[in-house]
């Protein structure tokens, strides 16, 4: 009985938090659906990356700099418009860091590059270390399947590299003479003619099933508090 009443009153308070950690992640929800559509703030530089957490998540942020064409990454991705890759850029700020830029979509391994100076939008996004689609990444033969800065930062040897990247906004097309028809990154294989990656794709999903955690071990604590009353009936007739 005591063991029981232990474990009665242990999935007890489980549901209890479960109830707490839904109004969190509702608050949560709702901070990052107010963020969507607040004005962009500059990207954190050096002095703040420290103070990053994952409520930074989604900030709407900008940064202006030259991309680091040479060095970027294409990362496997599934999105809305098919099976592609992330085009995954450096950036050099004004600022003098780098940070990883998610130009967006791209088809297969072969994109536009865009020279000189440009100014970038998107959301503030945070490391990816774990890989994707049940494959961890292989930084040594240029496979990637998540977006890990860290790994992504030590391969391309960047030197100041923030500790997230950006993922932007749709590009607007400039001029064609600020562009540059180059293949892809070297040692990949390129099909096609080079295109423009699509941003603007991010997918903002935040699983909510709190509230049927709660309900599973209010549900159990139910049945132990009746094996209780069963046992102890028993116990003492």
């Amino acid at each position: 009985m005591a063991v029981l009443s232990a474990l009665g009153l242990a999935t007890f308070f489980l549901g209890c938090w479960q109830l707490e950690r839904r109004v969190w992640k509702l608050q949560l929800i709702g901070q990052i659906t107010q963020r969507l559509h607040e004005a962009a703030t500059d990207a954190p530089g050096p002095a703040e990356w420290l103070d990053i957490t994952p409520r930074d998540a989604y900030r709407l942020i900008r940064v202006t700099g030259q991309y680091l064409n040479d060095r970027e990454i294409f990362v496997r991705a599934v999105t809305r418009l098919g099976p592609g890759f992330w085009v995954m850029t450096p950036l050099r700020t004004l600022q003098n860091y780098t940070v990883l830029i998610n130009r967006g979509y791209v088809p297969y391994r072969s994109v536009l590059h865009i020279k000189g100076i440009a100014e970038v939008r998107g959301l503030l996004r945070l490391s990816e270390p774990k890989g994707g689609f049940l494959r961890s990444n292989r930084p040594a033969t240029n496979q990637w399947y998540s977006r890990d800065v860290l790994a992504m930062g030590e391969t391309q040897k960047l030197s100041r590299f923030a500790p997230y990247f950006i993922d932007a906004e749709a590009e607007a097309l400039p001029a064609t003479d600020a562009r540059q028809l180059t293949s892809s990154a070297p040692g990949s294989a390129t099909t096609g003619a080079p295109v423009a990656p699509v941003g603007g794709l991010t997918v903002i999903n935040l699983p909510n099933n709190h509230l049927v955690y709660a309900f599973t071990w209010f549900t159990l604590a139910s049945m132990l508090a009746g094996a209780v009353i069963y046992v102890g009936g028993t116990r003492f007739r």
